[in-house]
């Protein structure tokens, strides 16, 4: 157990960085990390080189893995499997695909034209914004193993549970017609070598951190403000416990936005230490990733109006269930 402990502290909270950070806040600027400017630099600093280490070494191992599975093969796979067992397959593969909203629809565009039922296209879609290997660890990171393993679990639960009920309702009318016929090339995958692999990792975890830096600089300094600067009675008094329309409104706010998990972890991390509901908070990061008005207005070039407000109803449900159970019952996690 204390080994456990100890590499969860220093390897993935990175309790070495934290003082190695604090020292040069206070030693190099000259400022007390205990006041609010010093606090906010500390924060920023530490959360940004954090996010940056764990993003790219669980990127490259993740796309060291899928280079196993490239989306021909795992169509070929998914087609082995029927009913809610297909959905579940189809939103544990969300899991090791790190896309944003959008960056995911062009793979359910070619997984619905390959012939896959939209129930499973749809399980994988909410899902692979939703929940990923990286965001277990950096959720690990900032709060604990217990909350980082319920979030996958209600976020698969999300994605099958969306995913059966589209596949019931046979809603495949819905979806634009140019997208059955936009079929995936058949072409034979090439073996690749390691090497190959590894090149192949490496552009993906240059090509993810292009696409997120900004958005994961965006949500620490958010995070840092809410942290040292926004007093916790405001914060309380707006999005506390024991108001009961907290996660209506962290939804809310979370659907304008534009962002991946990865930018939005450290504001839900200065919620939480303010005082929010951890199921307020986590409301919050499901709505930006999930529900981004982007995402919609790019997936209702690919679905009818229709099959769209059912999806978004069917999210934004779970997403409000799950808000409020995580309050009602989040403290047994922390």
């Amino acid at each position: 157990m204390f080994i456990f402990s100890w590499m969860n502290d220093q390897l993935l909270k990175m309790n070495w960085l934290s003082d190695l950070v604090r020292s040069l806040v206070e030693n190099v600027f000259g400022l007390d990390t205990s006041d609010r400017l010093g606090g906010s630099i500390h924060f920023f600093i530490y959360d940004v080189i954090k996010i940056f280490i764990l993003l790219s070494i669980l990127i490259f191992a993740i796309s060291y893995i899928q280079s196993f599975f490239p989306p021909e093969r795992t169509r070929k796979i998914l087609g082995n499997f029927k009913g809610t067992t297909a959905n579940l397959i189809g939103a544990l593969l969300g899991t090791v695909t790190p896309f944003c909203s959008c960056s995911s629809i062009p793979l359910f565009i070619g997984f619905t034209s390959a012939g896959l039922p939209i129930g499973v296209t749809f399980s994988f879609l909410i899902s692979s914004p939703l929940v990923d290997l990286a965001s277990v660890l950096l959720l690990a990171s900032i709060f604990n193993w217990r909350i980082a393993i319920a979030y996958v679990v209600v976020g698969l639960i999300l994605a099958v549970i969306g995913g059966t009920i589209i596949s019931k309702a046979k809603l495949e009318k819905y979806v634009e017609p140019f997208v059955f016929g936009n079929k995936m090339a058949e072409a034979a995958q090439e073996s690749m070598t390691t090497e190959d692999r590894i090149s192949f990792a490496k552009g993906q975890v240059a090509d993810i951190v292009k696409k997120v830096w900004l958005y994961i600089l965006i949500g620490v300094g958010i995070g840092a403000a809410i942290h040292n600067w926004i007093p916790e009675s405001v914060i309380s008094a707006v999005l506390g416990q024991d108001k009961w329309y907290s996660v209506i409104l962290a939804t809310v706010v979370g659907v304008p936005m534009y962002a991946d998990i990865f930018g939005t972890l450290p504001i839900a991390e200065a919620l939480v230490l303010k005082g929010v509901g951890i199921g307020t908070a986590l409301a919050f990061m499901m709505a930006v990733t999930a529900l981004s008005l982007p995402s919609m207005i790019l997936l209702k070039k690919v679905v009818k109006t229709k099959l769209l407000v059912i999806f978004a109803g069917i999210v934004t449900t779970g997403i409000l269930i799950i808000g409020y159970v995580f309050n009602a019952y989040g403290y047994l996690l922390l």
